[in-house]
């Protein structure tokens, strides 16, 4: 079987010209920061990944959510190969109930 990339979902929320970031707990990168994102699963779309990422991490629902660019990276020293697609969110303040708390932390760890 052939080995072949990953896909993982990253999500760029914006808010007040901040960008979210969290700080990266395990996998390659950890300890550094990186915004909220995920596997692609199979047969989902980049939408609901990135819905679903930004929930579990940061407990903020994303809707009209617009693709962006996407990255090929690859890892040697990891041997890993990921293909990202960023999506963008802006938060509104017609969106402001979609944020858990309106003094959420946009650069938290």
């Amino acid at each position: 079987m052939a080995i072949r990339p990953s896909v993982g979902v990253a999500a760029i929320v914006i808010k007040d010209h901040k960008v979210l970031l969290g700080k990266r707990k395990k996998a390659h990168g950890a300890g550094t920061w990186a915004f909220p994102g995920g596997h692609l699963k199979f047969n989902g779309s980049i939408e609901e990944c990135a819905q679903r990422e930004v929930f579990e991490e940061t407990e903020i629902h994303i809707k009209n959510i617009r693709c962006g660019t996407f990255t090929n990276d690859i890892f040697r020293e990891d041997q890993k190969h990921y293909v990202t697609p960023f999506v963008f969110f802006i938060i509104l303040i017609a969106d402001m109930h979609l944020v858990k708390s309106i003094e959420h932390d946009f650069t938290h760890e």
